[in-house]
């Protein structure tokens, strides 16, 4: 640590942006996450409406010795953008955007979600890789990895992410802005795309290097029940993770049908069922397509926030070889006792350009899967306070069983979906890049500031 870094101290500063405290009529709502499995009352919550608001924020966190989380779209799967006693810096009202369809950049704000991020440049026919849930942030997906339908095209949503604005600690009380790319701060930008998460500072806007995709063909299969799983699963995938790089697909198994979702990028339905024909031979599935722009497609499929459940528990898991037919039994009997009707197990094919590591690499490191995979469940009334309360235990116990009888044919996990109270997680989520990862944590937040249960601790030689 440098002489001037250990002397370098702040006059104080005052909270500014839209600010939310505990006897605000507002606070109730903005005090809750996606998951309400998790409830936490924070000092103050402050809506950053410029990144000086930010700036703000973390000296006084730091001037009055406060916890501090950093939330975007509030999904974190660990209930880690809250805190209590602390304060929430949220960057969800940043939502610029600023797209460059000459040298095919998009610099965004760290507030958009994956649905206005979608939809902003399909209006370009631009595409990035996000996942699938359109109210999820689209900075915590990326920094994370990112993935989705349009990773076997496009690689993970990290490795288009060519700088990003970020506030950082300094001194003993500061915070100051830095601006890190492939020139500037390259071993940040590096430990941004993979474990970015609230680790090193608070990313205020985002640039990525955006893809042409004029349109896709989106392809929906559903096979009644699950007594096709078996051969559909084994089919799936053998083919999916060495098919045309184009196609990214998704298979969901529920307690009364498994479902294929499939994307096509630049692709007509004709070629689409083609590709898939081996799976598709399968059964008898009910098979529809269509044709359009990303944005509308991805509209399409969303599922109103409304109507989800209000208590989320998933296990993520990656897998480099084949699941034998017992692994298969093994989805198929956890399906049919599931807790609810909003339990899954759903798998994304890797493959494709997620094999390329992208100019000045990545934090992220299961590139060589051949399908990402995580049995949830979800149960409660969204907004109702304790709904669903009698189903918690069972739900737990569902999920915990579950990853644990698949634990035989997976490996790692993925940090945006992070397994609470795993063994090993530092290596689960970042295999060898953790030592790096401490490293540069060390560089840029040697007093370990940015701090929750599973962020990575500084190393000190």
């Amino acid at each position: 640590m440098s002489e001037r870094t250990e002397i370098v101290k702040c006059p104080p500063v005052k909270l500014t942006g839209r600010i939310v405290r505990p006897n605000d009529p507002g606070y109730a709502e903005a005090s809750l996450g996606w998951d309400e499995l998790f409830v936490h009352y924070p000092l103050v919550i402050v809506y950053a409406q410029k990144t000086q608001d930010v700036v703000h924020a973390l000296t006084w966190a730091r001037q009055h010795d406060v916890a501090l989380r950093v939330r975007s779209g509030g999904h974190s799967l660990g209930g880690w953008s809250n805190v209590d006693n602390g304060i929430v810096i949220d960057v969800s009202e940043l939502k610029s955007a600023h797209i460059d369809t000459t040298a095919r950049t998009a610099t965004v704000g760290a507030g958009l979600n994956q649905l206005e991020a979608v939809t902003t440049l399909a209006k370009k026919n631009l595409a990035v890789t996000t996942g699938t849930e359109g109210s999820v942030g689209l900075s915590g997906a990326t920094l994370g990895g990112g993935f989705g339908f349009l990773t076997r095209h496009l690689g993970m949503a990290c490795d288009s992410l060519i700088g990003a604005e970020i506030v950082v600690a300094e001194g003993t009380d500061c915070a100051k802005v830095i601006n890190a790319d492939l020139k500037n701060h390259s071993d940040l930008l590096w430990a941004l795309r993979g474990a970015g998460n609230g680790n090193f500072g608070i990313v205020t806007s985002l640039t990525y290097k955006v893809a042409s995709l004029k349109s896709v063909t989106y392809l929906q299969a559903t096979w009644g029940g699950i007594e096709d799983l078996q051969g559909v699963f084994a089919t799936w995938q053998h083919t999916a993770p060495v098919a045309d790089n184009r196609l990214g697909t998704q298979l969901e198994v529920r307690r009364n049908q498994t479902v294929l979702f499939a994307v096509l990028a630049e692709g007509t339905p004709t070629e689409a069922k083609k590709l898939l024909a081996p799976i598709l031979s399968v059964g008898n599935p009910d098979i529809t397509a269509q044709v359009g722009n990303w944005g509308d497609v991805y509209t399409a499929f969303q599922i109103p926030l409304e109507d989800e459940p209000a208590n989320w528990k998933f296990c993520s898991q990656f897998t480099n070889t084949p699941f034998p037919r017992t692994a298969i039994s093994v989805i198929a009997s956890f399906m049919r006792d599931a807790p609810t009707d909003d339990s899954n197990f759903f798998a994304q094919a890797f493959g494709g350009a997620v094999r390329k590591t992208p100019r000045g690499g990545t934090s992220f490191p299961h590139r060589d899967a051949l399908f990402y995979s995580e049995p949830g469940t979800g149960w409660g009334k969204r907004g109702v306070p304790g709904s669903g309360d009698e189903l918690t235990p069972q739900a737990q116990a569902w999920i915990a069983d579950f990853s644990q009888a698949l634990r035989p044919y997976v490996n790692g996990a993925y940090v945006n979906v992070p397994n609470i109270g795993m063994q090993n997680w530092e290596t689960a989520y970042w295999g060898d890049n953790f030592d790096r990862l401490r490293r540069i944590k060390a560089k840029y937040d040697p007093r370990n500031v940015f701090q929750y249960e599973q962020s990575i601790p500084p190393a000190f030689c």
